[in-house]
């Protein structure tokens, strides 16, 4: 089906998906540490070890279960898919709100890493209906959609969080509600069944998702930078509650207003912006400038002084969001048309790991530098490992991109 055919809903409807999945994530932000604290945490040092490990519950479930949601939409196509998801996290929102203890937060996100990786068809959609040389900007404008529900879900979250730490759950469950309905209405299918493949558990288990980068070396590497990205920037969704609670004592409605200006902020330059940098620069360019920035705000971070200062560094360092869908766009051009959701399911795959290791790496790291008895009070070190393992991720994609072009025959003269 190509981007014709699909029309403008199906799309419509995928922003749509991706802004609520962010929204039910960043709708509890604000919250999560008085919730924490409510349940018997008896300081923030030890909240923050317990939401990464809630993070990591999350992560670990998409990693087993990444792989088979792209598959099977390879072979059952990406509407039952992702309608399906999307009725599995509404229910889990409700058995989060209702939780009455931390073991039950633990179940719901398990729940959650389950049917959490709809944007995995949602991206092979997006591959299915737009051709190749428009889906830098396809993947930005789609992307943008988690930043703007970072805008809403965090502004909601710290106005109801004045009612409850509960509340937003609930929120965010008729949010999910609302979405299922609205895709058994406007989503049709994408792939067609003379491009559909069968199931096969080799392919679906995450070592054999794994084997899909033996065939494609150079997707491998720009799926190790993405990985590396993903990592890094698990310091914001791990710990930004915890840290800016830490640094400057603020309320569920400060931390809501910063990351909802942050959401703002990334919207903007993904839709705005990606299409337009990776014209002009190239999409490997683009990539590198996201890279670079996304180090840079780190530092800045981890070293601010002053709380207005963090909605200043915030607005400048949105140019970090157009890496992402840079290098999704190199990954998708180098792959076939039917498998597409092998290749969401693979990046999924390495995504999943970054989510893995990357909340318990950040929150473990701030909790060190926070804990009462901490050699050093410094709340900003996981901003700092935020910035060196983006580092080496600018490192990584700098070698490959330099042996392409050693490696390219010479222009005959």
């Amino acid at each position: 089906m190509n981007n014709n055919a699909a029309g403008r809903n199906p799309l419509i409807f995928i922003f749509v998906t991706r802004l609520i999945d962010a929204m039910g994530f960043g709708i509890v932000m604000p919250v999560l540490p008085q919730l924490l604290l409510h349940m018997g945490s008896p300081n923030i040092a030890s909240a923050s070890q317990t939401g990464g490990f809630l993070l990591v519950t999350y992560s670990a479930m998409q990693f087993f279960f990444g792989p088979v949601m792209g598959n099977l939409s390879d072979q059952f196509g990406r509407r039952p898919v992702i309608l399906a998801s999307l009725f599995a996290y509404g229910l889990d929102c409700l058995l989060m709100g209702f939780a009455p203890s931390v073991g039950w937060l633990f179940l719901g996100r398990a729940i959650a890493g389950m049917a959490g990786a709809v944007y995995i068809p949602a991206n092979a959609f997006v591959a299915d209906v737009t051709p190749p040389e428009k889906r830098a900007h396809a993947f930005g404008v789609v992307s943008s959609a988690f930043g703007l529900g970072f805008i809403l879900g965090p502004a909601i979250g710290g106005l109801l969080g004045e009612l409850g730490a509960r509340a937003p759950f609930f929120v965010a469950a008729a949010l999910a509600g609302l979405n299922f309905l609205f895709g058994l209405i406007v989503l049709p299918e994408s792939l067609p069944a003379a491009r559909r493949r069968p199931f096969s558990w080799r392919r679906a288990n995450p070592l054999g998702a794994a084997e899909m980068f033996k065939h494609h070396p150079q997707v491998l590497i720009y799926a190790l930078v993405i990985m590396a990205f993903m990592l890094a920037n698990n310091v914001y969704p791990s710990t930004w509650a915890f840290f800016m609670t830490a640094k400057f004592d603020w309320s569920t409605r400060m931390i809501g207003i910063s990351l909802m200006v942050t959401g703002l902020a990334m919207a903007l330059a993904q839709a705005t912006l990606t299409g337009r940098l990776s014209k002009s620069m190239g999409e490997t360019g683009a990539a590198f400038l996201g890279l670079w920035v996304a180090a840079a705000l780190a530092i800045l971070y981890a070293f601010v002084p002053y709380p207005w200062l963090v909605f200043v560094y915030t607005t400048l360092g949105a140019l970090q969001a157009v890496a992402f869908p840079a290098l999704n766009a190199m990954m998708s051009k180098q792959m076939p048309p039917d498998a597409q959701g092998e290749l969401q399911g693979g990046v999924a795959l390495l995504m999943s790991f970054a989510n893995v290791v990357g909340p318990l790496t950040m929150t473990q790291t701030l909790a060190h530098f926070t804990a009462p008895d901490a050699p050093v009070y410094f709340p900003g070190a996981a901003f700092i490992l935020s910035a060196v393992i983006n580092l080496l991720g600018i490192g990584l994609l700098f070698m490959t991109v330099t042996n392409a072009r050693r490696s390219s025959p010479s222009p005959i003269a």
